[in-house]
């Protein structure tokens, strides 16, 4: 499971690298990662201390420090 999250974990950063900030649902649909997987991959991400996470309304945007 560690390893799964790991790869997710380095999908997402590499997306949002390449994007810039974005939502939580259009990280999920443009990469494929399945929601459960990339709110783990975001918790990863965030134990690292590598993400900004700012929610309006409803919606999260996540970008990277």
């Amino acid at each position: 499971m560690l390893h799964l999250i790991g790869e997710a974990a380095g999908t997402v950063w590499q997306y949002l690298e390449q994007n810039g900030p974005s939502s939580v649902t259009k990280i999920a649909t443009d990469t494929g990662i399945a929601k459960n997987d990339l709110q783990r991959a975001i918790g990863w991400l965030s134990k690292e201390d590598k993400l900004n996470i700012e929610v309006k309304g409803r919606t999260e945007t996540i970008a990277l420090k």
